[in-house]
This record gives structure tokens, sequence and C-alpha cells, in this order.
């Protein structure tokens, strides 16, 4: 199947408003599926039981375990799983175990209008996940939420969850959850800036320019962070963004966690600052302790004098 395309299940999720799925009430069911990496068992049954701590009836998909080298099993069966979680009328969200690697490889096998006719519902992961929530943002025109997962660390760690992640993750999933503004250390340009959040893992973001899912971020706030890369790879990633055009119109830029990248920020500013518009950097959004929820597709602002960002799911514009 072709993956060029200018019109999705959602039309061009540039120009159309999105779809804010139901977020989640106790009793609800949410489905656990891999679509990346292999997941380790120990940490998945702690994220299981984190979950079911919620009130939420937690199931997996059928191959969570699997595992094929660097995969969570053959790509056609993470598929699978994904496709009927996302099909099935009892399941209210999805949930991504982890990231990894793997999720672009499954974007020409999901049966698009199938999970369009599906409707509306949760999509919960970060990192390798990028790759989903763009695929969803412009197939589906829909909403999706950019947080930490139940089989890392962060939420299936042997101590538990850490605390300010899980608080901030229980927020922004229940109905009626108001998370708080998310509070950076660095002001790299200063003022004010409004608009759909869009981004996430900038290795993702580089690896689908060219593609239908690349990023468009006119009249957006940008997110962007990464794990494990040094400054000139993530220098090369962001000179790829910019050069394919994918960063033209951006009314703000936020920076993210930069987990074991060194110390990246004098160059990110020396690269993005002449896009003129606000940026804030030092954001615990993406990986690492504590990790932030985002709802992507969701109107943010920007503010430099509080070296923040925040916006506001309103329940009652949800899908019911």
């Amino acid at each position: 199947m072709s993956e060029r395309f200018r019109d999705g299940a959602g039309g061009d999720a540039s120009i159309t408003v999105p779809v804010l799925p139901r977020r989640l009430r106790p009793g609800d069911t949410v489905a656990l599926v891999a679509p990346a990496g292999p997941v380790d068992p120990v940490r998945l049954e702690r994220g299981t039981e984190v979950l079911e701590g919620l009130g939420l009836r937690v199931v997996h998909g059928a191959s969570i375990l699997a595992r094929d080298g660097y995969l969570a099993g053959p790509d056609v069966a993470r598929a699978a799983d994904l496709r009927d979680a996302w099909c099935d009328p009892g399941v209210a969200a999805v949930v991504c175990a982890r990231g990894g690697y793997g999720v672009t490889r499954l974007l020409g096998l999901l049966d698009w209008d199938a999970m369009a006719a599906a409707g509306p519902k949760i999509l919960l992961g970060s990192s390798d996940i990028t790759a989903l929530h763009r695929a969803f943002a412009e197939r589906l025109g829909l909403a999706t939420l950019f947080g930490p997962m139940p089989a890392t660390e962060t939420i299936g760690g042997p101590e538990g969850p850490e605390p300010a992640t899980f608080a901030h993750l229980r927020e922004a999933l229940f109905e009626g959850g108001a998370p708080a503004p998310v509070t950076g250390d660095r002001v790299i340009v200063p003022g004010r800036g409004e608009g759909r959040l869009t981004g996430g893992n900038l290795a993702l973001l580089a690896a689908l320019c060219g593609t239908p899912y690349a990023l468009r971020a006119r009249g957006r706030v940008v997110l962007l962070e990464d794990v494990t890369e040094e400054p000139y790879r993530i220098d090369r990633m962001v000179t790829q963004l910019l050069q394919a055009g994918c960063l033209d119109g951006a009314a703000g830029i936020a920076l993210g966690s930069w987990v074991d990248c060194g110390d990246p920020l004098p160059m990110l500013a020396e690269r993005l600052a002449p896009l003129g518009v606000p940026i804030v950097a030092g954001l615990p959004v993406g990986h690492g302790a504590p990790q932030m929820a985002m709802w992507l597709e969701t109107n943010v602002a920007i503010d430099t004098e509080l070296c923040s960002i925040s916006g506001t799911f309103r329940d009652s514009d949800a899908a019911t």
C-alpha cells in the first residue's frame, strides 16, 4: 500500500480541528501493546499493577512479550496487536508499554480506515511512539498523549512510579483532571507563543522527514527532546528539520529533556534562535525523571516570564 497521501482519514491535520478523545474514568479498560522494542516482563507486571491501582482494567496485546531481536516480535504481529486494541469497542485507551525502535515499520501495515471507523480513544506513549503520534495526527486527526509508559523505570521501576511523573500523568489521563503547567529552567528566546502542540522525539521527527508523517510546524508550538545523542548528532537532526522546512512558521519551541546528551543547549540556541519565536528549555518531558505528560494536537501557550508551557484539555470538547 502506498503511503503517499494528502488527506488521511482525518484530512489535513494542519488545518482541521483535532478530535479530542474522552479521557478515562475508573472502571475503563486500557490495552497495553508493544509496537516497538521488547518488553521486560517484570517492569510490565509492575506497570500493569500501577494502572490497575488507578481503578482501570488492564488487558495485554497477544504478543506483548514476544521478541524478535531488537523488536517486540514480527512487524505483522505488532501491527495486529495495535489495530486489534484500537478497534476493540471495549477499550478506552491504548497504552504503549515502552519505546525503543520499530514503530516506523508499522505505519504502512495498519488498517487506517478500520481504525478511523473505530472512533477516537486515547493513545499514550513517547520516545519511538512519536511516529504513532505523527501518524495518528495525520491519518485520524486525533489528539494523543505524549507521556511515560508503564514498562519503563519511571512508572514500572522497583520503587514504584516516580511521584511527580505519576501525579501529572493521572491528571492528564483522567476526566476532570487539570495537569499543572510544565516548568523549564532556561529561556533561550523571550516572548509568548500559542498554538497546537506538535513534535516529540527529535530522532523520530528527523526520520519522518520526506514521509507523509513529517512534522509541520506552521502555527504550532514544537516539542523537541531526545536521549543518548551527542550534540553533533542533535545538530544534524535539527539541521535536517530546518532544511526540510519542517520548522517553518513555528509559533514557539519547547525543549524537553536531553538525557545523556552532553550539553546540546548552546548549539540548540544557535540553530533555533534565528526562527525568532519564543523558546523555553529544560522542560521535564521526554526521558528521565520526572517525565511529564503533554497532549499533542491541543492548544498550549509558552510563557517565558514563567519559563513554562501550559495547556487546557477541555472535557466538554472531547468525544463522548
